[in-house]
């Protein structure tokens, strides 16, 4: 069911406390104080019939004596009590349940079933949701609830805390209390009865409250429904998750959270670190981080950190460098250590670029003393060109026109006796400066340091800048105030260096992989289309004989067929030594019994079992995300040539892992694949063996990601000649430009409501990189004079979670209004989703928009004036009551 209902689960305005006491230590007690404790504003009922009252408020004897159906019931009973109260609950009237008792499934009720199942056979007539049972049940800061049997409650933040162990749920609220960290939502899961993480996830993507989630999971229940809402997610926020268990599927799961765009952390640290930094860090679209504070040991150890992340350090701009006194004065004389207030001195990867600064007034220690300052005079001056003194006024002929060299990368140290004031300077040149997109402050308490003077100076600046400031105070009582200090500000604090370099890189990891899963996919390698039919008939043939094994001349056909060679019998080891310098590849399919088919390429051959050298991707596969399961191999950086061996054509290995995703979209049969060894040179591929195993049919869900719906292709006649009307590619995205640049402005602005010159690409990659379990489009397309397809159309249309409504848009190309061919697109749409059973199709029109008005009537719809000024509300009736 998804989501429906949920509304009464996370919002309620009235809470039933089923079970509700004053005997220490009961269920029922805990909740009902976490309640009653927690600000929450609705109505609440305790019901138990050994009460008249508890903490001051009528307690009820049942479910049928409550002045009205509770939105929410909370029901602390034993086990064997909870199918009956459930059926009570919803047949009058409540729609959502958190069920805190545990032991369902062990408890036997009439007919020997399990109360678990009575449960849910009791609920699913009301559609009444159930949380649990078991766990520890939910919070919802924002409006006081506090559902559940945690100690304590949480502060309303934005952070949304979706758990499978109960012990890290109240975990994670005792160290955002101690950390002033807020949550949105806070749930656990329990056993999982009803409601599991993809009807969370689809909940969260759309929630306001919510701009990040944090997730602990051991497993998923339905791998498409985990993918679909897990995509949707973290398309629209950020998605943490952190999973127990290095099980086999492990790499399996790796690869569901990179493809769904969901950051994986392995450590329950690493969790609390991403809590911190998604609690107070602005979105930001850079990623070079600056690093300043009063030891060089602090700043060593974070560009460390963040070399080891793959971050980048910032490189201070020249006007910087002044400021901070490492460059020229403007009279060409030594540096100018007077703009920077105190000492600075640096380290980093480039320390040796550039030199300790002093200045006067700094307290005894903070600088280096003043002949060794004169000593390295010259070697600051050099700091930004490394270029020998003669040449700064009167370069030599030869490096006149030479580019110049970057800035060295550093991290900033003002010494341990920095004042407020050389903290501020420091920090205020860092956050002008446009090649920084945020600081990384670090301090470690010293003596005859105002520590909390410090921060109490800083964080305005922080707060006040539109980029993320980070800290890292080090220590313990030293530090608190300070900490305290960021905190308040909310600004993230971190412990130690490591952290915040965690912390800032998580994020910065989140926004690469939703950028990698965005790029436009190129187009395939043509080698024309896979014989479907032929596979198809070979396939059936062998099943018919009892065979499940398909090797040698079976195997080449059906490889054969999808473009992919493979040496004939006894040709393998010729062939093996006239591609003497080819590498041995590797590309398997195997079943995971969560996610279905997994593609896995890698090493082949001998040395790539010893060196289990290999990465795993969900099919289905483009050139975008073939290329990405390549690289992530070691095999990958000698594939593009070595010394005196050739470079690999890694376009035609990108393309037998594409064809190789479609022959497991194709053959619903296929258990297993192995193409080992698989030769990649300068040549192309050449497989030397190969074996595919077939086995029952796969269920049409049991891929994890719906692949592309070929066979919703269909060709009709439009205009006297031949129309495609297709699903949408991603790799339709460039002629989606042209289509785009051929609109007139008045029909961009009808369809966007604003007026848009141009697609941007995260929009592009929105409009033709669709889910295909929960949405379509379908283009009109044709080939044009130049003999490149053109789109002359699309519909699509996004179907809620609980396949209720479908939300749907219609776009034609400006020259061709009013000649149907907007009516033939809208006829294939609500044909698709009136078989897949939606309830109905609805839009908004601007309503000046009399076209699509005209065309939602033409179908059978209605066109109502919209409660916002200037729309009107389009509603398709597809299932008709009888």
């Amino acid at each position: 069911m998804s989501i429906r209902n949920f509304g009464k689960l996370f919002d309620p305005g009235s809470v039933a406390v089923i079970g509700a006491s004053q005997a220490a230590g009961r269920i029922g007690t805990i909740v009902l104080n976490n309640m009653a404790g927690g600000g929450y504003a609705g109505a609440l009922w305790p019901v138990n019939p050994k009460y008249e009252e508890l903490l001051g408020v009528r307690c009820y004897p049942d479910v049928a004596a409550l002045p009205a159906p509770p939105d929410l019931a909370v029901i602390c009973t034993p086990p064997a009590t909870v199918p009956d109260l459930v059926a009570a609950l919803g047949e009058r009237g409540t729609r959502a349940a958190v069920v805190l008792t545990p032991g369902l499934a062990a408890t036997r009720v009439g007919g020997g079933g399990s109360a678990h199942q009575a449960m849910l056979d009791a609920a699913r007539p009301h559609l009444l949701r159930i949380l649990g049972p078991g766990g520890v049940g939910l919070l919802s800061p924002a409006n006081g609830l506090n559902a559940s049997v945690a100690q304590g409650g949480a502060k309303a933040g934005r952070i949304a805390f979706v758990s499978q162990s109960d012990a890290l749920m109240t975990a994670s609220l005792d160290w955002a209390r101690l950390h002033g960290v807020g949550y949105s939502k806070c749930v656990s899961l329990g056993e999982r009865g009803d409601i599991d993480l993809g009807d969370l996830l689809d909940f969260l993507a759309d929630d306001e409250d919510t701009r990040a989630i944090l997730l602990y999971m051991e497993s998923a229940v339905c791998a498409r429904k985990f993918m679909t809402a897990g995509r949707l997610a973290a398309r629209a926020k950020p998605v943490i998750v952190l999973k127990a268990g290095r099980d086999a599927s492990d790499e399996v799961y790796d690869a569901a959270f990179r493809r769904a765009g969901m950051l994986r952390v392995h450590a329950t640290e690493d969790l609390f670190d991403a809590a911190e930094t998604l609690a107070r860090l602005r979105p930001t679209g850079g990623e070079r981080l600056a690093i300043m504070g009063n030891g060089g040991a602090l700043g060593r150890i974070a560009t460390d950190a963040l070399d080891a992340a793959d971050g980048k350090l910032a490189r201070f701009g020249a006007e910087t460098l002044l400021k901070l006194g490492l460059g020229p004065r403007p009279d060409g004389g030594g540096a100018n250590a007077a703009s920077a207030q105190a000492g600075a001195r640096i380290g980093g990867p480039d320390a040796a670029a550039a030199a300790d600064v002093g200045a006067e007034g700094g307290p005894p220690g903070d600088t280096l003393g003043h002949a060794l300052s004169e000593a390295l005079g010259e070697a600051m001056r050099l700091a930004e060109g490394l270029l020998p003194a003669a040449w700064r006024s009167h370069p030599p002929p030869a490096v006149q026109d030479a580019p110049p060299r970057p800035a060295p990368a550093f991290a900033l140290d003002l010494g341990g006796g920095a004042s407020a004031a050389t903290h501020a300077a420091a920090l205020e040149a860092l956050l002008a400066d446009a090649e920084v997109d945020a600081v990384l402050l670090l301090h470690a308490p010293a003596s005859g340091v105002d520590t909390t003077g410090i921060a109490e100076t800083l964080a305005p600046l922080a707060s006040a800048s539109g980029k993320n400031v980070l800290s890292c105070w080090l220590g313990g009582a030293a530090v608190a105030d300070a900490r305290r200090v960021f905190a308040d500000a909310g600004l993230p604090t971190y412990d130690t260096p490591e952290q915040a370099v965690r912390g800032f890189m998580q994020m910065v990891q989140y926004r690469r992989n939703q950028e990698q899963l965005m790029q436009v996919p190129g187009q395939s390698p043509a080698t024309g289309k896979p014989e479907r039919a032929a596979v198809r008939a070979m396939v059936d043939q062998a099943l018919a004989a009892g065979r499940a094994r398909l090797e040698g001349g079976d195997a080449r056909a059906v490889l054969a067929a999808y473009g992919i060679p493979v040496a004939g019998e006894g040709e393998a080891a010729a062939a093996r030594l006239a591609r003497a310098q080819a590498h041995e590849l590797v590309i398997e399919v195997r079943n995971d019994p969560m996610f279905g088919p997994v593609i896995r390429f890698g090493q082949g051959g001998l040395a790539g079992k010893l060196a289990d050298d290999h990465a795993v991707g969900l099919p289905p596969l483009n050139m975008v995300l073939a290329a990405e399961l390549v690289e992530r191999t070691r095999v990958a950086r000698v594939l593009g040539g070595h010394r005196h061996r050739p470079a690999a054509d890694i376009q035609a290995v990108c393309h037998a892992l594409i064809q190789v995703s479609d022959l497991v979209a194709d053959i619903a049969e296929l258990e297993a694949l192995s193409l080992d060894p698989l030769l990649a040179d300068a040549h192309g591929l050449l497989a030397l063996d190969a074996r595919i195993v077939l086995g029952p049919p796969r269920a049409s869900h049991a891929q994890a990601i719906r692949p592309y719906p070929q066979e919703l292709e269909q060709e009709v006649e439009w205009q006297g000649a031949p129309l495609l009307l297709r699903p949408i590619k991603p790799e339709d995205a460039p002629q989606h430009v042209e289509f785009f640049a051929q609109l007139h402005p008045d029909d961009v602005r009808l369809r966007f409501f604003s007026a848009m010159r141009e697609l941007q690409p995260a929009q592009l990659a929105r409009l033709t990189q669709i889910d295909y379990d929960r949405a379509m489009a379908f283009i009109a397309t044709r080939v044009s004079g130049t003999g490149r397809p053109e789109t002359l159309g699309v519909v699509r249309a996004v179907a809620d979670p609980d396949n209720r409504r479908a939300e749907f848009a219609i776009l034609v190309r400006s020259d061709l209004k009013g000649k149907g061919l907007g009516a033939i697109l809208f006829d294939k749409l609500i044909d698709y989703f009136r078989g897949r059973g939606t309830a109905e199709m609805v839009g908004t029109a601007l309503s000046e928009n009399g076209g699509v008005q005209q065309l939602v009537r033409r179908f059978g719809g209605t066109v109502s004036a919209s409660p916002e000024p200037g729309l009107a509300d389009l509603i398709i009736t597809l299932q008709h009551q009888h």
